[in-house]
C-alpha cells in the first residue's frame, strides 16, 4: 500500500524531556525503529510535527541580542525540517531500510486571508505554568493558553491549500523512494500580488498537511502517530475510554481540543471523506498494530 504517516512532535520530544539533541535522537532512533517494517512493505511517506522544536528556535531568536530582530517562523520551520529530516532518514538507514530516503525541504501554501492568522491555536514551545505563561507573553507579545494542567505559546495556523514541491515528491514516491516531508506542516508561504512566494509567520499544522499530501499522492491510508493510544471518548472524565473504530459521520459528534486531539480527527476525517480510504490514529510505538486496526482508532467512510 501507499502510506502516509504523520509523527506527532510530542512523540519525538515527550512533554517531560530535555530539548536536548541527544534525547531527540533517542526518541527518533525509536521512531526509526517502529516506522522501519512500514517502510520495507509499503510505499511510504513521513511527514513530522515541530512543535517543540521551532518553538526553542523562536525563543533563542527571540533572545539573542545580536539580531535587530527575531527570525520568522517560516524559517525557523525550515530550519527544524532540515534537522529532523536529517536525523530521520540517518536513522531509517540505521534501521536497515534499503530503498532510497530522502527529506524534502517544504513550502505549504497558504490563504493570506485565512482566518487562522487572527485566531491563534497552534501550540509551539515547551509548557509553563500559568503565571510564567502570562510573564514571558508580557515580555515577548506571545499569545498564550492552556494546554491541558501547563501553558504554552499558541501562534497562527492557516490551512494548506497546495504543496509547493508536490511534484518532486509525487516523482520520488513512484521512484521507490521513502520520502520524508511537510515537516512541521511545511514553512508556510503565500503567493503575493506579483506573483511571488514569501513565507509567512504562522505554523501550518503537520496534520492537515499529511492529510492533504495523502490526497495527492492518492494515499491507501494516513496514519496519525503520537504519543497517545487512540482517540478517547469522554475524556479527562472517569467514563473515559479509547475509541477503536469510527465512521467520519459520528468523529463530527464529538468534541476535542482545538489545539490538539482536534486537528488530527478533523485532518483524519477529510482524508477519509475525500477518498473513501480508512485512516487513523494511534501511538508510534504501534505502528503497524495500528496500521492493521489492531491498535489505535480506525475511521472509516462509512458505519
Amino acid at each position: 500500500m501507499r502510506i502516509v504517516v504523520a509523527l506527532g512532535g510530542n512523540a519525538l520530544l515527550e512533554r517531560k524531556d530535555k530539548p536536548d539533541a541527544a534525547v531527540e535522537r533517542h526518541h527518533i532512533r525509536d521512531a526509526a525503529a517502529a516506522l522501519a517494517p512500514l517502510a520495507h512493505d509499503h510505499q511510504l511517506i513521513i511527514c513530522h510535527g515541530n512543535g517543540p522544536q521551532v518553538g526553542l528556535l523562536a525563543m533563542e531568536s527571540e533572545a539573542d541580542p545580536a539580531l535587530s530582530r527575531p527570525y520568522p517562523l517560516d524559517a525557523l520551520g525550515a530550519q527544524t525540517q532540515g534537522m529532523i529530516g536529517y536525523w530521520l532518514t540517518q536513522e531509517l538507514r540505521n534501521c536497515g531500510v534499503v530503498s532510497p530516503i530522502v527529506a524534502v525541504i517544504t513550502q505549504t501554501l497558504v490563504d493570506s486571508f485565512d482566518p487562522g492568522f487572527a485566531s491563534p491555536t497552534k501550540f509551539i514551545g515547551r509548557s509553563y505554568s500559568h503565571q510564567e505563561a502570562l510573564e514571558l507573553a508580557a515580555r515577548h507579545g506571545w499569545e498564550v493558553r492552556a494546554d491541558g494542567a501547563r501553558w504554552r505559546r499558541v501562534v497562527a495556523s492557516p490551512r494548506p491549500i497546495g504543496i509547493i514541491e508536490q511534484d518532486s515528491i509525487s516523482r520520488l514516491l513512484d521512484l521507490g523512494t521513502v520520502v520524508v516531508c511537510g515537516g512541521g506542516g511545511g514553512s508556510p508561504v503565500i503567493l503575493d500580488p506579483a506573483g511571488q512566494l514569501r513565507g509567512v509567520e504562522a505554523v501550518v499544522d503537520k496534520d492537515y498537511t499529511s492529510a492533504r499530501i495523502a490526497v495527492n499522492v492518492g494515499a491507501d491510508r494516513l496514519l496519525l502517530l503520537t504519543d497517545v493510544e487512540a482517540v478517547m471518548n469522554d475524556f479527562g472524565t472517569p467514563a473515559a475510554r479509547a475509541i477503536d473504530r469510527i465512521s467520519v459521520d459520528e468523529l463530527a459528534t464529538l468534541n476535542l481540543p482545538a489545539g490538539s486531539m482536534g486537528p488530527k480527527v478533523a485532518a483524519a476525517a477529510w482524508f477519509t471523506a475525500r477518498t473513501s480510504h480508512p485512516s487513523a490514529i494511534g501511538a508510534l510505538v504501534q505502528g503497524a498494530e495500528v496500521l492493521s486496526g489492531r491498535a489505535g482508532t480506525t475511521i472509516t467512510s462509512h458505519p
